[in-house]
């Protein structure tokens, strides 16, 4: 019956392999939503018609969401 658990190690283990292997994704979004700051703030949009470059908040998870699949795409999973 001990073995249907999980101890704290194994899923600690577990989260520390999982966590390694998306270093690029995540390192992808952050870079992703800093272009997307930066392209708010340089190109933007000044009338407000634009929905997503008028807001920041928009155009960093959009610059997020772009990053993290950009890497993806050039990421090979192992199984």
């Amino acid at each position: 019956m001990d073995d249907t658990y999980e101890t704290k190690e194994s899923y600690s283990q577990k989260l520390t392999v999982r966590l390694k292997r998306s270093v690029p994704e995540i390192i992808g979004a952050v870079i992703g939503g800093i272009g997307g700051f930066i392209y708010y703030y340089k190109v933007g949009c000044v009338s407000g018609t634009c929905p997503i470059t008028s807001n920041p908040w928009l155009s960093i998870l959009w610059g997020t969401l772009m990053g993290y699949l950009l890497v993806g795409v050039f990421i090979t999973k192992r199984k």
